[in-house]
């Protein structure tokens, strides 16, 4: 992961005149960067009031500590790769609550559903109402995102179909699994069946339709933020972008994101370059100047707070890798 990531920024940083990059972020407005840095704490918040709603049929958890561990995931996820920010929040969670880690996973699981549905709602504002006139700069890239967009909401809301038949019945679905032990051993069928019946009590909000609406309600300010400090950092470079070209541009980063990387290095950024300079014709120098302050600004935040909670409990770089690895053994033990 990390060959990859170094590829990936060598990539993005070929043929650019890095002098230039340091004179295009030395004269970005401070003020707008302001605002920028300050709605990623807010995200931060945002998304741990959400966590906290959802973790709410399982017995609940303060907002301190799904404050915490939400930084801690996320600081995992800066630093580890294969994103292992996801399998240690729900874990450092449950050393502070009296809750099931795999239930908790569930809910990671649902907030990224939720993410992508959100995250798609408002790239579908854009190409329908917002952005018709990007179509004809470059119809090409432009048939590419509605493309790309509808294909994701469909398996998107496949899932959560699935989600939805196997959070119906936890002990029906602990019970199919049971019957593993025709062909596994008994101590691990049934080892899986409580994994299984866990992991689909962690989706109650699922079997309720108002609270998933609410879940919902709660994920269109969290990326609304998001998208206010994209373009706030594209407002610092005087991009001239639209705030709703936020909404096309969070969507691409949000494909940047899923490469694997630590921090989402390379594909970040690369995925914000090429946004800006294709659709708004932002110079190369320029683009790649406002990556790098927003790809900082994106993850210090909740890097520097999960680094101060982990190290209060007790958790160093190595113990994050440790839990990480716990994690995924009892998430798969064969």
């Amino acid at each position: 992961m990390l060959a990859l990531a170094v590829g990936l920024l060598a990539l993005f940083l070929h043929n650019v005149d890095l002098h230039r990059v340091a004179g295009n972020i030395a004269r970005a407005r401070p003020g707008w960067l302001a605002v920028s840095l300050g709605s990623m704490v807010v995200n931060l918040v945002i998304r741990s009031l959400r966590w906290q709603y959802l973790l709410e049929p399982l017995g609940g958890a303060t907002f301190g500590n799904a404050f915490r561990a939400t930084a801690v995931g996320f600081a995992a996820s800066a630093v580890l790769p294969a994103r292992a920010g996801e399998v240690i929040r729900p874990y450092f969670l449950s050393r502070h609550e009296r809750l099931s880690a795999t239930g908790a996973f569930a809910t990671i699981i649902l907030e990224r559903l939720l993410d992508t549905i959100t995250v798609l709602a408002l790239l579908a504002s854009f190409v329908l109402v917002f952005g018709r006139g990007l179509a004809a700069a470059n119809p090409s890239a432009f048939r590419w995102v509605k493309w790309s967009g509808a294909t994701a909401g469909a398996v998107a809301l496949s899932v959560l179909v699935v989600l939805f038949l196997l959070a119906g019945d936890p002990a029906r679905l602990g019970r199919a699994m049971t019957r593993l032990e025709r062909v596994l051993p008994s101590a691990l069928a049934g080892l899986l069946a409580r994994i299984a019946e866990k992991f689909a009590a962690g989706l109650g909000a699922v079997r309720r339709p108002g609270r998933l609406l609410v879940a919902l309600a709660w994920s269109f300010p969290l990326w609304l933020c998001i998208a206010t400090g994209i373009w706030a950092v594209a407002a610092a470079f005087d991009f001239g972008i639209p705030y709703t070209g936020s909404f096309l541009l969070m969507a691409l980063l949000v494909l940047g994101v899923a490469v694997p990387t630590p921090g989402a290095i390379g594909g970040f950024h690369e995925a914000f370059r090429w946004g800006t300079t294709t659709f708004y014709g932002i110079p190369n120098e320029s683009a790649v100047a406002a990556a790098l302050v927003l790809h900082a600004f994106s993850i210090l935040p909740a890097l520097l707070l999960g680094l101060l909670f982990a190290a209060h409990a007790g958790l160093n770089l190595s113990g994050m890798r440790q839990l990480a690895d716990a994690a995924a053994t009892e998430a798969h033990p064969a």
